[in-house]
């Protein structure tokens, strides 16, 4: 048996780069990997932000008519003697929503892992535009602080859902919500603006920067996703933003475009902010179906099973997710025929959704399991996400969908994915790449102490909302118990509430792990998972340039666990030169700046 060297390919460093001034370096940088690292603090500051208004929500739920805790320093316009009043019951639940779509997830997975892997992954020196990198960030984060300032003007945050339907969205008189109303459009507008710079850039990065060897087929399929993500980005974010700048028109320009009152059409906005909102939604979850992958590979010491039918099945996802964004107008009255068109096709997004499922499951299968942190949280990605998947399939069947759809029922399965689908992923990724960010390793105690405290109180807070749903409970409701048949439901909305502030509790478990080993971690070894990424051939943290001046060269896929070639080891990176393999022919990399 041949014993391999498991060696870094290239030299590295940064000597040819220039000293840097800390503003330079760490505020407005263009490296890659920095950027990343600013929208992940921004990215976790909004998750906070959206946490604390759903327990303000849950409070609501669970308590309708008690004192809020803490309520006395909120303005009299939010509160009466400490009660919440409706006006922002329904400012809370418009903002939780839109931060933590599109100011805590959305960039949590796209802006920080898309920056800080795709060059490393792909063996690049950094992105194709790094100064248009370095904008995509800063507009980013105009936009959420335009969005937060909304809750700072003098008639409140917008109250018309964080959907921001028509006609209420588009006649601020209405809602009593004038100026935020119109900073929330400014904002996505913005924010869309980011996104497709961002996506542009991922795009033209993997397909003109791959190291030498770095075929199609021996990507990661974190970068697949990534890549198929921002594709889809470039694609559905216009939309919202030309329904935004139509929205903004209605508001201040005095058109009416979305007033049925004065001709316009309210379920012109509902196709507009759906066909953005479907492929949103893969948005959201296909970055974490990637690194998932990536790291119940690397769990299980196995090659990922099927690695191409997982390619085409992200593809396929990818692609049905544009044909059916009817399925969440099923109660607006659309023609029968249509609805089961949509309702058909929804169905059929299962089928590529399976096959992940399943091929995770194969992969695992017999392996030789290694239950670290990141594996846990990947293991709690996959069922959160299958229990999400699954009451899916109830919406997508129209007469399932038409009792169900605005009941918590809803919210149940909305958190599932997102919740439980995507910040599963990231509680796995943020471990799994923090030696490569910080170079120190997060505490594996505190880790999965987090995790399994999360992992209960989660579906304590959020499987009984599909009971109450069943019976009956609708989304954004005030007060259930001023209707006497949600009166017997009201001891579970106590039990949920109660879990919803635990999980929220045990956030910060998550929160000191990942401040305190900043200074106080273990420091991270080369490769401290071993292995076979790009990325682990270089120090921790991974330094300006990466690889600068040389590229590595690409061998093989990224999953060869227990590869007989091996050695005595049970990986065999990407970079590692055998003595069958042949270099590949470099081809001549485009102009990074």
């Amino acid at each position: 048996m041949t014993t391999v060297a498991h060696a870094q390919p290239h030299a590295h460093g940064d000597a040819q780069h220039a000293p840097m001034s800390f503003w330079r370096k760490y505020i407005f940088s263009t490296d890659h990997k920095i950027i990343g690292i600013q929208f992940l603090f921004v990215s976790l500051f909004f998750l906070l932000i959206g946490g604390l208004l759903a327990m303000q929500i849950r409070w609501q739920l669970g308590f309708p008519g008690k004192p809020l805790p803490g309520g006395g320093i909120l303005p009299e316009s939010m509160v009466q003697n400490g009660v919440i009043l409706p006006e922002y019951y329904i400012q809370l639940v418009t903002m939780h929503g839109t931060f933590m779509v599109f100011f805590a997830i959305m960039p949590l997975l796209v802006g920080v892992y898309a920056n800080f892997l795709i060059p490393l992954k792909i063996g690049t020196h950094d992105m194709a535009f790094p100064r248009i990198n370095m904008w995509s960030f800063w507009l980013a984060l105009l936009a959420g602080m335009i969005m937060l300032s909304g809750f700072f003007v003098p008639d409140g945050a917008p109250r018309a859902g964080w959907t921001m339907y028509a006609p209420l969205s588009a006649r601020p008189d209405l809602s009593g919500a004038t100026i935020s109303q119109k900073l929330w459009s400014i904002s996505i507008v913005v924010l869309g603006l980011s996104s497709v710079m961002g996506s542009v850039n991922y795009i033209t990065t993997i397909i003109n920067h791959r190291a030498p060897g770095m075929t199609w087929f021996r990507m990661p399929l974190s970068v697949w996703s990534l890549f198929i993500t921002a594709i889809l980005a470039v694609l559905a974010l216009p939309v919202l933003q030309g329904a935004a700048i139509l929205l903004l028109f209605d508001q201040t320009l005095g058109t009416h475009f979305f007033d049925p009152g004065a001709g316009g059409q309210a379920l012109l906005w509902q196709h507009l902010f759906w066909f953005f909102g479907h492929p949103e939604v893969y948005i959201l979850i296909l970055p974490a179906m990637g690194m998932a992958s990536d790291i119940i590979a690397n769990g299980s010491r196995k090659p990922i099973f099927g690695y191409h039918s997982m390619v085409f099945a992200i593809i396929g996802i990818a692609f049905l997710g544009w044909i059916v964004w009817g399925h969440h107008m099923f109660m607006s009255g659309m023609n029968p025929t249509l609805g089961s068109t949509f309702m058909v096709s929804t169905l059929l997004i299962a089928v590529p959704s399976a096959v992940k499922v399943f091929n995770w499951m194969g992969t695992m299968w017999r392996g030789n399991l290694r239950f670290h942190v990141p594996m846990l949280n990947a293991i709690g990605f996959v069922s959160m996400f299958t229990i999400g998947g699954l009451s899916g399939i109830f919406m997508a069947a129209t007469p399932v969908d038409i009792p169900l759809h605005d009941t918590q029922f809803i919210v149940a399965h909305l958190h599932y994915v997102l919740f439980g689908g995507s910040l599963f992923a990231l509680f796995a990724a943020i471990p799994y790449w923090y030696p490569k960010m910080f170079g120190r390793m997060m505490s594996e105690r505190i880790g999965k102490l987090h995790f399994f405290l999360t992992f209960i109180f989660y579906n304590m807070t959020f499987f009984p909302m599909h009971i109450i749903g069943m019976g009956g409970q609708m989304r954004r409701i005030y007060d259930p118990t001023i209707y006497d048949f949600l009166k017997p439901q009201q001891p579970l909305n106590v039990f949920i509430s109660y879990s919803a502030f635990a999980l929220f509790a045990v956030q910060f478990l998550f929160a000191f792990n990942f401040l305190w080993s900043l200074k106080f971690g273990k420091k991270a070894p080369m490769n401290p998972w071993e292995d076979n990424g790009l990325e682990w051939s270089l120090p921790n943290p991974a330094p300006h340039g990466n690889w600068a001046p040389n590229t590595p060269n690409v061998y093989r896929g990224p999953y060869e666990f227990s590869a007989p070639e091996a050695g005595d080891k049970d990986y065999l990176p990407q970079y590692v030169k055998l003595p069958t393999d042949r270099d590949p022919v470099p081809a001549p990399l485009p102009a990074t700046h």
